[in-house]
C-alpha cells in the first residue's frame, strides 16, 4: 500500500482529514488496532520518538510503524532539539513505511519543556527556524508540524507563522493553546483561522473536539483542513465514525452503557500484553478512564471509585455499577466537582 499517495489524497481531497493524535503512552500499537475497529482515523501519529545525540529508535513505537494494523497512512513524530540528532533520525525514519515526518512542538509536559523541546522550542522562534531548515532539507517526503500558539502567550504565533511559512511545510497542526495554558483553558480557534489564512500548506485543528457537533463547529470557525482529535477518541472511540456520519447527513450512532463497558473490556484486553502484572493493567486502565470517566456521569464519584481499585475485579466491579445499562451514553464530557489534578492527570498527553 502507497502510504505516500494515500496521504496526499488525504491532504488535497475534499473530506475533512480525521487524524489520531499522537499521545505519549497511549496511541501504540494496540491501541490504534482498536480504534481501527470502531470506524478509525484518516491518520494515524506515532507516540514521539526521543531524540538527542545518543538516542535510538524506540522499538515499540518502530513497532507500531512496521506492524501498522490499521492500513491507513502514519505519521512518524519526533521530538528534541538538537540538529544533527534529528537529522538522524529522520533519515532513519524515511526508510520506515511512513507518509510523513512530524515535529513536536507543542508537548506541555514540564519534563519536556523544561529541557528546551516539545512547547519549550516555542521560547526560541530563530531555534525552531534552524531546526525546521535543517528537517526540510534532509526529509524527502512530506514534513509536518505539530505546534501550539507559544509558549506563556499566544502573541508570539504571529512570529512562529511565517517561519513555519518558509520551510514550505506540508501540514500544520495547531492546537490553539498555550504550553502554560496546557489543557485548561478555551481554545483559542481565532488563532488556528489566523493559521489558515497564512499558511499555503493544509491546517489541522487541535484541541477540544468531544462531538461530530463540536466538530463541525471548529472546522466552521477555523476553516481548517481538517483535525486532530486525542483525548476526545479515548473517551469516545466512536467519535472518527459519528464525525463522518454527521458530514453525510445520517443519524449519529450512541452508544448505550452497555456499549461503553463492552469497550473497556476490549480496551483492558488489547493493551493487557501477556507478562503484564495485574496490578499495574488496573493502573494502566486508570490513566484511559481520566478521560473516559468526565463524559460517564456528571457527579465525579465514577472517577473517585474506579482511583481507588487495585485488582480487576474491582475494576470491573465499579465500571459495572455506572454502565451496565442500555441508556444512551453521549459521553460528551461534564464538568466535574474534581481537584484539577485529578481531572488533569495525564496532561503530557
Amino acid at each position: 500500500m502507497d502510504f505516500h499517495k494515500q496521504f496526499d489524497a488525504l491532504l488535497h481531497g475534499s473530506s475533512p482529514v480525521l487524524a489520531l493524535a499522537p499521545m505519549q503512552d497511549v496511541t501504540d500499537l494496540p491501541f490504534w488496532r482498536l480504534m481501527a475497529g470502531y470506524g478509525g482515523a484518516d491518520v494515524y501519529y506515532t507516540e514521539y520518538f526521543r531524540v538527542h545525540a545518543t538516542s535510538h529508535l524506540e522499538p515499540w513505537i518502530a513497532e507500531s510503524i512496521e506492524k501498522n494494523p490499521t492500513g491507513r497512512p502514519v505519521v512518524a513524530q519526533m521530538i528534541g532539539n538538537d540538529i544533527p540528532a534529528l537529522v538522524r533520525t529522520a533519515n532513519e525514519l524515511q526508510q520506515m513505511p511512513v507518509a510523513a515526518i512530524d515535529l513536536n512542538l507543542g508537548c506541555p509536559a514540564p519534563v519536556v519543556y523544561r529541557k528546551c523541546a516539545g512547547g519549550g522550542l516555542l521560547r526560541e522562534p530563530q531555534r525552531v527556524d534552524a531546526i525546521l531548515g535543517a528537517l526540510r532539507d534532509t526529509v524527502n517526503i512530506k514534513f509536518t508540524v505539530k505546534t501550539r500558539l507559544g509558549f506563556d502567550s499566544p502573541e508570539v504565533f504571529e512570529e512562529l507563522l511565517p517561519i513555519f511559512a518558509k520551510h514550505s511545510l506540508d501540514l500544520l497542526t495547531v492546537h490553539g493553546r498555550t504550553v502554560a495554558e496546557m489543557y485548561r483553558s478555551e481554545v483559542h480557534y481565532d488563532f488556528i483561522a489566523r493559521a489558515v489564512a497564512a499558511m499555503r500548506c493544509p491546517v489541522l485543528a487541535n484541541g477540544n473536539v468531544y462531538s461530530a457537533a463540536k466538530a463541525a463547529e471548529v472546522l466552521t470557525l477555523t476553516g481548517a483542513r481538517g483535525l486532530m482529535i486525542g483525548r476526545g477518541a479515548i473517551r469516545n472511540p466512536w467519535l472518527f465514525h459519528q464525525i463522518r456520519q454527521q458530514r453525510r447527513g445520517e443519524t449519529l450512532f450512541v452508544p448505550r452503557g452497555c456499549d461503553v463497558l463492552q469497550y473497556i473490556r476490549e480496551l483492558y484486553r488489547a493493551t493487557s500484553p501477556p507478562t503484564v502484572r495485574e496490578a499495574a493493567q488496573v493502573q494502566k486502565m486508570k490513566k484511559y478512564m481520566n478521560y473516559l470517566g468526565l463524559g460517564v456521569e456528571p457527579t465525579g464519584k465514577f472517577l473517585h471509585d474506579i482511583r481507588r481499585v487495585t485488582t480487576e475485579a474491582e475494576f470491573f466491579r465499579v465500571c459495572g455499577e455506572f454502565l451496565d445499562h442500555d441508556q444512551p451514553m453521549p459521553l460528551e464530557p461534564f464538568t466535574l466537582a474534581l481537584k484539577e489534578t485529578d481531572v488533569m492527570a495525564g496532561e503530557h498527553l
